[in-house]
């Protein structure tokens, strides 16, 4: 880990996020992820926007393209771009490697579509967020609704224990319409592979693993004013 400048006075999210939108630049296609910590990232973007920068963007979720919107951020769709100069996300837990757990707001089919078709993918957290190994976090497991009692009963064959998302009293359904499991293993030892035997059970849609080698760069934010990238 290489350590950065030293910023005072906000928070380890904050740290990190503003130090990634550093590395965004004039003309850039840019994807937003979801989330606490891209919060701050999408209010220092819009600050720069104000100032004269100029990119394009695409959200991950409702929510992010309406804080993007109002901040004057300028917003395109998929079929005006060929893919994203640089991509930036929270994550629920980053080990070592670089693996990632993600999904905790849901939205982490999106936001493996914008991953996955970003050249530069930059992912934010604060120091809390940064494990030895992974499986602190939950594993979200995004599944059709139809058949997925099936789906959690091989997900405790593979050592987890699964619930379905509940939110405010009521079965959350992602922004497709879709059904989220969270999965609690012990540990992850090998995300890729995890992610391998998960995503072949039919009615699967997406897993929240993005393994390290998805990942350009993580920005840790620490409290103490700190930065640390790797």
């Amino acid at each position: 880990m290489n350590f950065g400048y030293l910023i005072t006075d906000m928070t380890g999210k904050q740290i990190s996020a503003e130090a990634a939108v550093n590395y965004i630049e004039d003309g850039m296609t840019v994807g937003l992820g979801s989330g606490s910590t891209v919060y701050w990232a999408i209010q220092k973007l819009g600050e720069q926007v104000k100032a004269g920068l100029k990119i394009r963007a695409v959200p991950s979720s409702a929510s992010t393209e309406k804080q993007a919107r109002e901040l004057g951020i300028p917003i395109v769709g998929f079929d005006e771009i060929q893919e994203f100069d640089l991509d930036i996300d929270g994550a629920d837990e980053v080990d070592a490697g670089r693996n990632l757990i993600k999904g905790g707001g849901g939205a982490l089919l999106r936001e493996k579509i914008l991953a996955y078709n970003s050249r530069t993918f930059i992912v934010i957290i604060d120091e809390s967020k940064f494990s030895a190994q992974l499986g602190r976090a939950k594993l979200p497991v995004e599944v059709v609704p139809f058949g997925h009692e099936l789906i959690v009963k091989k997900m405790e064959m593979l050592g987890s224990v699964p619930q379905i998302r509940i939110k405010e009293g009521k079965t959350f359904i992602t922004e497709n319409g879709n059904l989220i499991i969270d999965c609690k293993f012990p540990t992850i030892e090998n995300a890729w592979d995890l992610h391998r035997k998960i995503i072949q059970l039919p009615g699967v849609v997406e897993t929240g693993l993005f393994p390290g080698k998805m990942v350009t760069k993580v920005i840790v934010g620490f409290e103490n004013g700190n930065i640390q990238e790797f």
